[in-house]
């Protein structure tokens, strides 16, 4: 089940950033900033992907060199 949501919310967030960028160019003055929460919420899924993947990097290795450190 986890690894579906992934797939979902990694595919999500470049199509958010794509149908936002194609309603922004395809649309006239006012109209365009209707695109502009589908490009921030992409954007922020992007991140908040990036942040936690880094964050779970930091506390594995965190965790090897607390082991390593338990045999030596």
């Amino acid at each position: 089940m986890n690894n579906s949501k992934n797939l979902f919310v990694s595919l999500a967030a470049p199509c958010f950033i794509f149908i936002s960028l194609l309603g922004f160019f395809y649309r006239k003055d006012n109209d365009r900033v209707q695109a502009v929460p589908a490009l921030l919420v992409g954007i922020g899924l992007i991140c908040s992907n990036a942040f936690g993947r880094t964050k779970r990097r930091k506390k594995l290795l965190n965790e090897m060199l607390n082991r390593r450190k338990t045999l030596n």
